[in-house]
């Protein structure tokens, strides 16, 4: 089971307020960065997040519905992903009034399709969009291409005849609206 500092905690908890509420999609929070597998949540932060008693979370697992990982203790913790099924389960169930083996095979389609779905948007991007950088832990990371980068060049021979021999620099302009 990974460890998760207490600012990540924060922000995985303030998304998943988010889902719950019905503000954020759970596109919105994996095209953000935010890994909708991480097992963050504890049967009773769940519980609290979707107004959901605790033992019905364990009864979903005992049924399949909604399974959570386990820490090796046994521990069940939930991510973003199982927060969500388990918001589309309850809106099925209770406003909907379907069986749970129905609300089962209706979230199984609903994850095939979100699946299918950021396939084709990253099919759309063009062949060699992607760029790759080293975060500050020292994974590589995929950054997204943005119309808000900038390409900067420097002629290091001031010879505009010879593009090929200057120096690149690419500059990002972040403004808080497009995060």
């Amino acid at each position: 089971m990974v460890r998760v500092d207490p600012e990540t905690r924060r922000i995985y908890l303030a998304c998943a307020r988010g889902l719950v509420a019905g503000h954020i999609s759970l596109d919105a929070a994996d095209d953000a960065g935010l890994d909708i597998e991480l097992p963050v949540f504890t049967v009773g932060q769940v519980g609290q997040l979707a107004n959901i008693h605790p033992q019905t979370l364990r009864q979903y697992d005992r049924l399949g519905l909604i399974v959570p990982e386990r820490t090796e203790g046994g521990a069940r913790r939930y991510s973003l992903r199982d927060l969500d099924r388990l918001g589309q389960a309850q809106h099925l169930s209770q406003d909907e009034s379907i069986n749970l083996a129905g609300v089962t095979r209706i979230l199984a389609l609903a994850e095939e399709n979100r699946q299918l779905r950021r396939q084709l948007r990253r099919s759309h991007q063009s062949q060699g969009s992607s760029m790759f950088a080293a975060a500050a832990d020292g994974r590589v990371v995929e950054v997204r291409r943005s119309s808000r980068a900038r390409l900067w060049r420097q002629d290091t021979t001031h010879d505009e005849a010879d593009p090929t021999d200057s120096k690149s620099l690419i500059v990002w302009s972040v403004r808080s609206r497009d995060r």
